[in-house]
C-alpha cells in the first residue's frame, strides 16, 4: 500500500519552536493533495502566522514528526530571485 499525502495547518512564524500542527485531510496521491491545498489556501484563508503544508508519511505520527523538526530556509540561488 503506497504511503498517503498529509494535509496540515501548521504555524509559520515561529523558526526553531515545536510547531503545533492540526491534520486536515489525507490523500492517496500528490495530485489530489495539491489540487485540495490550492482549494483550501483560495477559500478558507488561514492568519498570517498558520499555513497549509502537504507532507508524505507512512503515518500521522511519522507526518507531525516531520513537521516539527526544524528546517533551515533554503538559500536562494542568484538565478532563483
Amino acid at each position: 500500500m503506497p504511503m498517503p499525502y498529509y494535509i496540515y495547518i501548521v504555524r509559520t512564524s515561529e523558526p526553531g519552536s515545536n510547531k503545533p500542527v492540526s491534520l486536515v485531510s489525507e490523500f492517496d496521491n500528490f495530485k489530489q493533495a495539491k489540487a485540495e491545498v490550492r482549494r483550501l489556501r483560495s477559500e478558507i484563508p488561514l492568519e498570517d502566522t498558520l499555513g497549509y503544508k502537504i507532507i508524505f508519511a507512512e503515518d500521522t505520527a511519522e507526518a507531525e514528526q516531520k513537521l516539527s523538526e526544524f528546517r533551515e530556509q533554503p538559500i536562494a540561488k542568484e538565478w532563483e530571485k
